[in-house]
C-alpha cells in the first residue's frame, strides 16, 4: 500500500484528532504542512478546490474530512477500534456533535482577545500591533469558509462551553472514556478543540479546572501520541500522487446510491453544506450510501481521485 500523507498543520485541532487516531492504531504516517489561509496552490493541485484541514492522501486518492479519515483509517487498522462493537452509532453520533457544537463553542471561545493575542502575538498580554495584521487576515480567511455563519458572541460561547464541559464530566463518570473503558471516534472528536484550549490558548484553559475528570481524561489522550511519521514536501506529495499508476480507494462498499438523478459518469460539483464553500469538480465515479468519489485531472498531480463523505457535503451537476 502506498504511504498515509497527512496534509496538515501544527495547531490545527482537526489535524490533531487524526494524529492521534494514527498513533492509537500504530500507523506509520508521512506529514505534509500546509499553509493555514489561503492560497493553497498545492493542496488545490490534489483535492481540486477543498482546502479545509486535514485531509490523507494515499497514492493518488485524496480523502476529505476527518469523518472520512478515521472510516479509512479504521478499514485499514480496525483494532483500537474507533466504532466499537454495540457503540457504532452512537460513536458517530456524538462525534458529530463533537466536531460541530462542542467545536463551534470552544473556538468562539477560544479566540478571545486575549487567545488571539497568545495565538498570534506569542503571548496573551502582546501588544495589539504585534499580532493585528496576522489575526486581521485570519479572520478574514475564516470569515470567507464560514458562507454567513454566525459567530458565537463570546459569552454565548463561554456558557455554551461550560455546559458541554459538563456533560462530557457526567460521560466519564465511573470510566475512564467517554462510551467505555476504551478511546473511541467520540473521545478523539471531542478532545481536540479542548487540546486547543489547553495547547494553543493556555491562557483560556482555566475553563476546564472546573471539570476534573476532564482534565484526567485529556491527560490519557494526550498520552496516545502521534506514533511514528516523517515529513514531506508539498511538492514531493504532488509527485508521489502523479506517479501513482491508478487510485485504489480504500472505502468500503462501491454499490450506487442514487439520492439525487445523478448518473455515474456525470460532470459534478461537491461542496461542504456549512464551513468551507470551495467546490470541488469532477467525473461522479463513485456515491454509495456513505461516500462520494470524483476522478479529475490535474497538470502537475495527474489522475486524481478525490473522496467525500455524504453526511455534511453537497452534491451537483456540474
Amino acid at each position: 500500500m502506498a504511504d498515509l500523507i497527512l496534509h496538515h498543520y501544527a495547531s490545527s485541532p482537526f489535524s490533531e484528532k487524526i494524529r492521534l487516531i494514527l498513533g492509537a492504531k500504530k500507523l506509520a504516517w508521512k506529514a505534509v504542512d500546509v499553509p493555514r489561509i489561503s492560497p493553497k496552490p498545492d493542496v488545490v493541485a490534489l483535492t481540486g478546490g477543498y482546502r479545509k484541514t486535514p485531509f490523507l492522501q494515499v497514492g493518488s486518492d485524496i480523502y476529505c474530512d476527518t469523518a472520512l479519515i478515521c472510516e479509512v483509517l479504521e478499514h485499514l487498522q480496525p483494532e483500537p477500534a474507533l466504532f466499537p462493537a454495540g457503540l457504532k452509532g452512537l460513536s458517530r453520533v456524538v462525534a458529530q456533535w463533537a466536531d460541530e457544537k462542542l467545536f463551534w463553542a470552544a473556538m468562539a471561545y477560544n479566540f478571545s482577545p486575549r487567545g488571539m493575542a497568545q495565538m498570534f502575538g506569542g503571548s496573551p498580554d502582546a501588544p495589539a500591533e504585534q499580532w493585528a495584521a496576522v489575526a486581521k487576515a485570519f479572520g478574514e480567511d475564516r470569515a470567507a469558509m464560514r458562507v454567513g455563519m454566525p459567530r458565537m458572541p463570546l459569552g454565548d460561547a463561554t456558557s455554551a462551553y461550560k455546559g458541554y464541559l459538563r456533560r462530557l464530566s457526567h460521560m466519564l463518570d465511573g470510566q475512564p472514556y467517554l462510551l467505555g473503558n476504551a478511546p473511541c471516534v467520540a473521545d478523539y472528536a471531542a478532545y481536540h478543540p479542548l487540546w486547543f484550549t489547553r495547547t494553543q490558548t493556555s491562557c483560556m484553559a482555566g475553563i476546564l479546572d472546573a471539570t476534573p475528570s476532564v482534565l484526567a481524561w485529556m491527560d490519557r489522550m494526550a498520552a496516545i501520541g502521534h506514533g511514528s511519521f516523517s515529513t514531506l514536501t508539498s511538492a514531493e506529495a504532488i509527485a508521489l500522487c502523479a506517479a501513482t499508476p491508478a487510485p485504489a480507494n480504500l472505502l468500503h462498499g462501491h454499490s450506487f446510491q442514487d439520492d439525487h438523478g445523478i448518473p455515474l459518469g456525470s460532470r459534478v460539483v461537491i461542496t461542504a453544506e456549512s464551513f468551507g464553500p470551495e467546490g470541488t469538480e469532477g467525473e461522479l465515479v463513485a456515491a454509495t450510501r456513505t461516500h462520494y468519489s470524483l476522478r479529475r485531472n490535474d497538470e502537475r498531480a495527474g489522475t486524481v481521485h478525490v473522496h467525500f463523505p455524504r453526511i455534511g457535503y453537497v452534491l451537483k451537476k456540474a
